[in-house]
């Protein structure tokens, strides 16, 4: 094969994957060109079956003719018989059977004619009626393409909201909430284990035995203000008590 061959083939194979292609994406392009294709087959189809037709009616316009002109043919033989023209009967005659192989050669091709329109007409019909069918085939086709291409569209987007990649963030979110409360935790327990910690602690120990020392004390010193009150009301007390008894004998 030559260069030019090989180029071509190659060429027409590109083409034809392409085409492939930009038909799978686009199904309507393809009904399109086949229902084209049809409606091109039906047009030179019914451009032919009127050709049939045409030829039909031509025949019957001259078997017409030949019958009208074979009777006519005949009465002038008769005629001639009549008027003992042997003759022109002679010429009649032969003229009657050429008239009569020409009506029957005629009629022959018209049934023939009308056999091919009839079959015309129904390779039209039938073109006709697949070219409405793939109409049909490509709408419901095309809708079912349309839809399948809706649903795993929605089935795409929603395996790709997968939830992973926000749980993820999330998670990195606790892990580092836990991150810096554990370096706050370590950060603690190093202060209370460091002298700064354990003079921290002491210094609040300190502070709350003193606190204690001085609410004792400050109790005490209440107690202490309270006795020499109470030893107070009790000395005056006794006096009176006597003197209401010394009364009482007086």
């Amino acid at each position: 094969m030559s260069i030019v061959g090989r180029m071509y083939n190659m060429w027409k194979g590109f083409l034809s994957l392409f085409m492939q292609g930009v038909e799978e994406k686009h199904p309507e392009i393809a009904y399109e060109n086949a229902i084209n294709s049809m409606t091109e087959k039906y047009t030179r189809l019914k451009s032919a079956a009127a050709g049939l037709i045409k030829h039909r009616s031509q025949l019957e316009v001259r078997i017409e003719k030949h019958e009208h002109d074979l009777e006519e043919v005949k009465l002038h033989v008769q005629v001639a018989m009549g008027q003992n023209d042997d003759e022109s009967a002679v010429v009649l005659l032969e003229r009657q059977g050429e008239l009569e192989k020409a009506l029957d050669t005629d009629r022959k091709d018209l049934e023939q004619a009308a056999k091919d329109a009839d079959s015309a007409k129904d390779s039209l019909r039938g073109v006709q009626s697949e070219i409405e069918k793939m109409k049909r085939e490509r709408d419901k086709v095309i809708a079912q393409i349309r839809d399948a291409e809706a649903r795993k569209q929605i089935h795409d987007q929603l395996e790709g909201l997968s939830v992973d990649a926000e749980v993820k963030a999330l998670q990195n979110v606790r892990d580092y909430a836990d991150k810096v409360k554990a370096e706050v935790k370590i950060n603690d327990e190093l202060k209370e284990e460091s002298l700064d910690g354990k003079l921290s602690k002491i210094r609040a120990q300190t502070g709350n035995v003193r606190a204690q020392q001085r609410l004792e004390q400050l109790k005490a010193q209440r107690a202490g203000a309270a006795a020499p009150v109470t030893q107070t009301q009790g000395q005056t007390q006794g006096p009176t008590e006597g003197g209401g008894s010394g009364g009482k004998s007086l």
